[in-house]
């Protein structure tokens, strides 16, 4: 169910009490208008989306109400512990960033409570004398309040992220990375213009595949040609048993209006939890730069988000729309192989230049897979 603009009913209700209580709505005293989704309430919806890394549409489907559930729990509200499905809220972002500050390793603050966030609880209570069972309740609780800060500014898991990738080395052989062509199956994506998108992505993945394998990397695709549709969740649990060092999400865009065109980057950020991913925030970048710089799509710059594949994956992350299928120029440049195979030079030098000391900025756009391995 999707509620939107002119939608009514009770969950209209529920969804108002909600953004009020989040502070983004005004009560209102007639009971009439209670039910309505108006504009007032798009207009907040929409704030909340943009603040939690979402797709800002104004209307609430099923990530949307996932949120929105996400951010209705505070520190305390409730016992939290190891659950299948696993437990989500504000107030396990809360939870991770008080234990990331006091120097314990839980890998990414994503108010999801998994092992490694149960892990570094469990040590958070045998340092301080508890029963370390890796579940927060009252006794947890208070002795996360006597506690001060030990680390502050929020930056030892992107201290963390970031010194895994200078610990592998610049050389690219022997580093797994797992390349994610969108949709699949009957599903095609985007279509427009005799093309769709899953053939699209599915090549420029195949042609990454080959020049990175031709340097020694572990290339993983998600899917292949006659691959059965698969979810975002199946996605990320792929890359995360295939243990990836990172991971490329191809897609393509679209827009009712046929002005719009261009090329962006996401990676997992959460502006509400204050937290991101440093090194998929570096990528992004690095991929940005270098497409904007061999082609002639227009730049959409970098974006943090917090959809699930980015959020569910357990290495950096980044997600790229290699342009609008519904622009007539976009269209005619990706049925081109020739700009397909800048691309995917583009997306491969920028991934063996993530690994590499003193990245030069003047050299974005310009060099060949070739003059970087002579810098390894």
């Amino acid at each position: 169910m999707i509620l939107k603009r002119g939608s009514r009913g009770v969950e209209i209700v529920e969804l108002r009490d909600t953004l009020v209580r989040l502070g983004l709505l005004q009560s209102i005293n007639s009971a009439a208008e209670q039910d309505l989704f108006d504009e007032e309430v798009e207009v907040a919806v929409r704030a909340f989306q943009q603040g939690r890394g979402l797709t800002s549409d104004g209307m609430v489907g099923t990530h949307t109400f996932r949120a929105l559930d996400e951010a209705r729990w505070r520190l305390g509200d409730r016992v939290i512990r190891l659950s299948a499905p696993m437990m989500r809220g504000d107030d396990i972002a809360l939870l991770q960033t008080r234990l990331m500050e006091m120097g314990f390793d839980l890998g990414r603050i994503d108010g999801i409570f998994g092992p490694r966030s149960a892990q570094a609880l469990a040590a958070f209570q045998k340092s301080s004398g508890l029963n370390g069972d890796g579940s927060c309740g009252p006794a947890t609780l208070l002795a996360l309040r006597r506690l001060q800060r030990t680390v502050t500014g929020g930056l030892a898991h992107g201290l963390r992220e970031a010194d895994a990738i200078r610990r592998q080395g610049p050389a690219l052989s022997g580093k797994r990375i797992v390349i994610d062509p969108g949709h699949g199956g009957d599903d095609f994506g985007v279509s427009a213009f005799d093309l769709n998108e899953s053939e699209i992505v599915l090549d420029v993945a195949s042609r990454i595949e080959g020049r990175l394998g031709a340097l020694g990397v572990a290339v993983y695709l998600t899917r292949g040609s006659q691959s059965s549709p698969i979810d975002d969740g199946k996605r990320a649990e792929f890359a995360n048993q295939s243990g990836a060092d990172l991971f490329l999400s191809l897609h393509l865009d679209a827009h009712r209006a046929p002005d719009a065109r261009g090329v962006a980057t996401y990676y997992y950020g959460n502006d509400a939890h204050g937290a991101h991913s440093v090194v998929g925030q570096r990528l992004a970048s690095l991929i940005q730069r270098e497409i904007c710089a061999r082609t002639d799509l227009l730049d959409c710059r970098v974006h943090a988000k917090t959809w699930e594949l980015l959020r569910n994956t357990r290495m950096p992350a980044v997600r790229v729309e290699l342009g609008y299928l519904t622009n007539t120029g976009d269209a005619a440049r990706l049925r081109d192989g020739n700009f397909r195979e800048v691309l995917a030079e583009s997306l491969a030098i920028a991934i063996q230049r993530l690994y590499l000391p003193d990245d030069g900025e003047g050299e974005t756009g310009v060099l060949r897979l070739s003059d970087l391995r002579e810098k390894i």
